[in-house]
């Protein structure tokens, strides 16, 4: 089963930018940025990541964010990234920016910019993987911080720009606050991504659908206890990206036997799996895959189904998604032959 995933094409679609970073990355950072307060050794790094609930996690993610204070660190993420990548055969990836906290850390807009469209380059020359952008309002800056995530996506539209997203606390968020920016965004051509019931229940997902016309969404797991809501998700097609090491070790879930993915699946909802911040979970998205197949009994073709999901959901060129399908065909067809 290794075999037939890493054989698999894949898309990753909810992916943070500072959260992809490995630790190896990381640690460069810190040494290059002491005064940071993040572990330069790996045995503390280590340490570092082990979260005691969600809101822990907020807030490591925001002081490893704070490592990144330049364009020149924006490529070292990127690079190192777009390596992961394609060591699990990800053809396109959706990644997560939230270019508001860049500038915060010291990054210009512009250089942000041209750091995100340099790293873009490299990534399709040097390992063939396509890189979009989810620019997310932090929802710990409040609507004003959405504006400005609005601003530089729509004004600045760096290359591989594709969406608004939403993150942050979700017993802080009140969508119907950002309902403006998200009608403005689709207005300029950008897809609705927002997070939304990671770690709450229905209600949030119900938001983001009628709140911010979500046309795919992060996490979404919440939407698991309501029928109502998961047959409009599958009717409607919205597919949520589900993030299952990520969900554990945040505590979203007190297990992986307790993971609501088997109820999404079997509601016919379309469901992708990503890796959220593979950095900070010591994950890849073989692994996600595999945790598929040994916790919930997912066999080749229900794999293939999730990668499938991962190919048609994503904001890709056409071209790429063409290769990805024709790809997972192969595979499957490939692992009958060996049978």
């Amino acid at each position: 089963m290794a075999r037939f995933v890493a054989a698999l094409p894949k898309a990753e679609l909810h992916l943070h930018l500072v959260g992809s970073a490995s630790p190896e990355t990381v640690l460069a950072l810190a040494r290059r940025h002491p005064d940071g307060g993040v572990p330069t050794e790996p045995d503390a790094l280590a340490e570092f990541y082990r979260f005691t609930d969600f809101m822990h996690f907020l807030q490591i993610y925001s002081q490893v964010n704070l490592l990144v204070r330049t364009g020149a660190d924006v490529v070292t993420l990127l690079d190192g990234m777009a390596a992961q990548l394609a060591a699990s055969r990800v053809r396109w990836a959706e990644v997560q920016v939230t270019a508001a906290r860049n500038r915060m850390a010291g990054i210009t807009f512009d250089e942000l910019a041209s750091a995100l469209a340099d790293g873009r380059a490299l990534a399709a020359e040097r390992y063939g993987v396509g890189l979009g952008w989810i620019f997310d309002a932090d929802a710990g800056l409040g609507p004003d911080g959405a504006a400005e995530t609005l601003d530089f996506a729509a004004r600045y539209r760096p290359p591989g720009t594709v969406g608004l997203g939403l993150a942050g606390p979700e017993d802080a968020i009140r969508q119907s606050d950002y309902a403006p920016f998200f009608r403005a965004a689709r207005e300029a051509g950008l897809h609705s991504v927002p997070h939304a019931g990671e770690t709450v229940g229905p209600a949030a997902v119900w938001a983001a659908v009628n709140e911010l016309g979500a046309e795919r969404i992060g996490h979404g797991i919440g939407a698991a206890s309501d029928p109502a809501l998961l047959a409009v998700l599958a009717s409607r097609r919205i597919a949520l990206d589900v993030c299952l090491v990520s969900n554990l070790r945040t505590g979203a879930v007190p297990s992986l036997a307790s993971h609501p993915l088997p109820v999404l699946l079997a509601a016919g909802v379309p469901v992708t799996l990503s890796t959220d911040d593979p950095g900070m979970f010591d994950t890849d998205l073989n692994g996600e895959y595999l945790v598929a197949h040994e916790q919930f009994g997912l066999g080749r073709n229900e794999l293939a189904g999730l990668a499938r999901a991962s190919a048609q959901a994503a904001f890709c060129p056409e071209d790429i998604r063409a290769e990805m399908l024709a790809g997972i065909d192969d595979a499957l067809a490939g692992a009958a032959a060996a049978d």
